[in-house]
């Protein structure tokens, strides 16, 4: 962004938005509802975003970096959490010649799991709501030597919002359920649901332990060293339920 534009969003919304990224500023505006105001102030905290009684709050990353703000917040005010998936991304690298090529990773709409890991507890709280925005990004790389090196000095410094591709709610952590395909036979293991889903090991891992916790799914024993799992109703008496 410009510094003359930012300096005039920074007026608009509010003295916070001088130190957020371009990604979760334009995100934020993308994402509001039409009149909403931004960067206010709510029971000691700044919220991106409200509209109406509605608090929306942004997190490109590290939700469990606001899990006190949100168990603060919630018993009170209804919160919207709004969390972006890259579904595709380009690299720009400030180099001379600069270069722009598109990441062969694609991000998949369980991904959100890996931040709703660090909130588990709070994923049925009648007051919070999940939007997954699934988005194409770009993001920017300067080489910086001595930083970085399993990408040999190239450090990300900037990510941009290029277009919003589709938004979902989530109501409830059995909503999340949605993510295990029908082709997933009960009881099935972890490495069986990232297979047929799509999605990463680690990421049905935590999907896994979300809807555990929820009451989605309950361990319904083990096949070898592999916990299995069956959807709500399903658990036999005397299951383990270790986490996998």
């Amino acid at each position: 962004m410009p510094r003359r534009a930012g300096q005039r969003y920074a007026a608009r919304v509010g003295i916070g938005a001088l130190n957020e990224t371009p990604l979760h500023a334009a995100l934020k505006v993308a994402i509001a509802p039409p009149g909403s105001r931004f960067e206010v102030p709510v029971a000691g905290f700044v919220i991106d975003a409200v509209h109406d009684d509605l608090l929306i709050e942004v997190q490109t990353r590290h939700v469990g970096a606001m899990r006190r703000k949100l168990e603060h917040l919630l018993p009170e005010h209804r919160v919207r959490l709004v969390l972006p998936i890259a579904t595709e991304r380009w690299i720009v690298k400030r180099a001379d010649p600069p270069t722009r090529r598109r990441s062969p990773k694609r991000g998949h709409p369980a991904d959100v799991a890996r931040e709703l890991v660090a909130i588990p507890h709070l994923l049925d709280h009648p007051h919070l709501e999940i939007e997954i925005v699934l988005l194409h990004e770009e993001e920017v790389r300067e080489h910086r030597p001595g930083q970085a090196w399993r990408r040999r000095g190239w450090v990300t410094v900037d990510r941009r919002l290029l277009e919003v591709v589709e938004r979902r709610r989530l109501g409830g952590s059995a909503d999340l359920l949605a993510f295990v395909p029908d082709t997933v036979v009960d009881p099935f293991d972890t490495a069986e649901l990232a297979l047929a889903s799509g999605m990463a090991r680690r990421t049905a891992q935590q999907l896994v332990y979300c809807l555990r916790i929820g009451g989605a799914l309950t361990a319904v024993g083990k096949a070898g060293n592999a916990h299995l799992y069956a959807r709500l109703g399903a658990r036999d008496a005397g299951a383990d339920d270790a986490p996998a």
